[in-house]
C-alpha cells in the first residue's frame, strides 16, 4: 500500500484532532474545578494586608494540625510553647484542587486544641481557617494535610 498524500493528510488531521480534543477537555475540566477567588477585590484587601500580617505575627501563635483515626486535631500554641486561648475558629476542610468536597468540621475546644470527627479519603487536603484571639485579632492560615490510607 503506497503512502499517498491523502493518507498523510488523514494521519496528520487525526493527530491534531486528538491533541485539540484533549486540550478542550482539559480546559473545560480546569475551568469547572476552579475554586474561585480568595477575595472579591484584591486591591482593597491589599490596603490592610501589612497591618493584618503584623497583628497576626504579634500573637506569636503556632498551629499544628493532624488527622488520626478519624479525628482532626488543630492545636494552637504561643511563643512559650503552651496552649493559647482561642475565642473562636472558623475552618473549611477541602481538597486543594476543587470545592466539591469542602465542608466545615464540627469542632469541640479544650485547652487550645480543637478536635472534630472527620472521614477523609487518602490524599492532600487543605484547612482554610480563621481563628480569633480574645482581643479580636484574626489569625488566618491555610494548613496542608496529607492523609494516608
Amino acid at each position: 500500500m503506497p503512502l499517498t498524500g491523502r493518507k498523510v493528510f488523514i494521519i496528520t488531521a487525526s493527530a491534531f484532532g486528538v491533541i485539540i480534543a484533549v486540550n478542550i477537555t482539559m480546559a473545560v475540566l480546569a475551568v469547572g474545578s476552579f475554586p474561585g477567588l480568595e477575595v472579591k477585590n484584591s486591591y482593597v484587601a491589599s490596603q490592610t494586608f501589612n497591618d493584618d500580617k503584623a497583628a497576626q505575627e504579634a500573637l506569636g501563635w503556632t498551629v499544628d494540625a493532624d488527622v488520626e483515626d478519624g479525628l482532626l486535631t488543630i492545636a494552637f500554641t504561643g511563643r512559650s510553647g503552651y496552649p493559647v486561648e482561642v475565642e473562636s475558629l472558623e475552618a473549611i476542610l477541602g481538597r486543594a484542587t476543587h470545592v466539591k468536597d469542602d465542608f466545615e468540621p464540627d469542632f469541640s475546644y479544650r485547652d487550645g486544641t480543637f478536635t472534630a470527627p472527620v472521614d477523609l479519603a487518602p490524599g492532600n487536603w487543605n484547612i482554610r481557617m480563621v481563628a480569633t484571639a480574645p482581643d479580636g485579632t484574626p489569625f488566618r492560615q491555610r494548613i496542608a494535610l496529607h492523609v494516608v490510607d
